[in-house]
């Protein structure tokens, strides 16, 4: 199966040592996942990587590469609705769950169907903006089996907008008992031609930028539109849920939180406000990044590596070095 697993496209081969497959989840959704093993040495333990909205696992291959050059594997999956898992609604297009605790539930299942039995700890979490919105909703059945996260960019508000997500979260609910939920909330059907790079606001780098867009062009099975009601809602209710005092109060897993400087996705300015009161949380901004870190250019990418380096994988001095680059920062 792992032949035909991975879409590979020029500039973006499959790394090394790729198994993987499909478990099916307990609603028999079918969830594709990948594990990666390490190249370097010393052997580390497993990085668990969970993409962002409209993400699939090939456009971590990059990234990958970098974990298993530093002695740590990685394992994957595409969230149910998007990537190559089975598809929520008849139209493949339209960006939808019904609710971020779907997703949680197949990160539970992951964990104890392929990651612990197949996969060498400890165990840590790299985490992209939905995603990483995830990997905070799911950190209390996190605590005995990860040992430190890393979060970019997690989607915790609107950027720029003065609106809050409750307002968000109360339109959406309206808007789904009035039997719009499955409609675009944003942007609609993937266009036929990809947006131009001149205005993008996922990365400044051209080439993997083109890289993206390409992998996308060539299997568009694996892109998604825009996201529906319904999915923005339950990234509302998601993103309410872990900001609550009592649930960041309970947080026991030690994080760090990445922000970008130029991001127009997400807003920044609620990131770092909730890495700043999180429990056992520390932040870095990466000026003048956009949105989409792990894929941005070497000036930022890089920042990036070096502050992942120092926290991961989790020792004292790792520790001591973090909270000195978020300081300096």
């Amino acid at each position: 199966m792992t032949d035909d697993l991975f879409h590979d496209i020029p500039g973006n081969p499959r790394p090394e040592n790729a198994e993987g497959g499909f478990f099916t989840a307990r609603d028999g959704r079918r969830v594709r996942y990948a594990r990666f093993a390490a190249t370097g040495r010393p052997m580390k333990g497993t990085v668990v990587i969970l993409t962002g909205r409209n993400e699939c696992i090939e456009k971590y291959f990059e990234t990958i590469r970098d974990l298993a050059g530093r002695g740590l594997g990685s394992a994957i999956l595409d969230w149910r609705g998007q990537g190559g898992s089975d598809r929520l609604l008849s139209n493949p297009q339209r960006g939808y769950v019904k609710s971020f605790s779907a997703y949680t539930a197949d990160l539970e299942q992951f964990f104890a169907e392929v990651v612990l039995p197949d996969c060498r700890g400890p165990y840590y979490i790299l985490a992209h903006s939905a995603g990483a919105t995830v990997a905070l909703l799911a950190a209390p059945f996190m605590t005995n089996r990860v040992r430190r996260m890393v979060l970019i960019a997690p989607f915790l508000a609107l950027p720029g907008q003065k609106v809050s997500m409750r307002w968000v979260r109360r339109v959406t609910t309206l808007l789904t008992f009035l039997g719009f939920g499955r409609m675009y909330a944003a942007w609609g059907p993937r266009p036929k031609e990809s947006t131009p790079f001149a205005v993008n606001k996922l990365t400044t780098d051209p080439v993997r930028y083109r890289r993206n867009t390409l992998l996308y062009e060539t299997y568009p099975e694996l892109a998604l539109g825009g996201p529906t009601v319904r999915w923005l809602r339950a990234a509302a209710i998601a993103a309410e849920a872990v900001s609550a005092q009592d649930f960041m109060g309970r947080f026991q897993v030690p994080t760090l939180i990445v922000g970008a400087g130029a991001d127009e996705v997400v807003s920044t300015r609620a990131v770092e406000a909730y890495a700043r009161y999180l429990r056992l949380g520390s932040f870095l901004m990466i000026d003048g990044a956009r949105h989409e870190i792990l894929q941005e250019a070497d000036l930022y990418r890089e920042q990036f590596l070096a502050a992942f380096d120092a926290f991961i994988p989790g020792t004292e001095d790792g520790a001591q070095q973090a909270s000195t680059s978020d300081a300096e920062g």
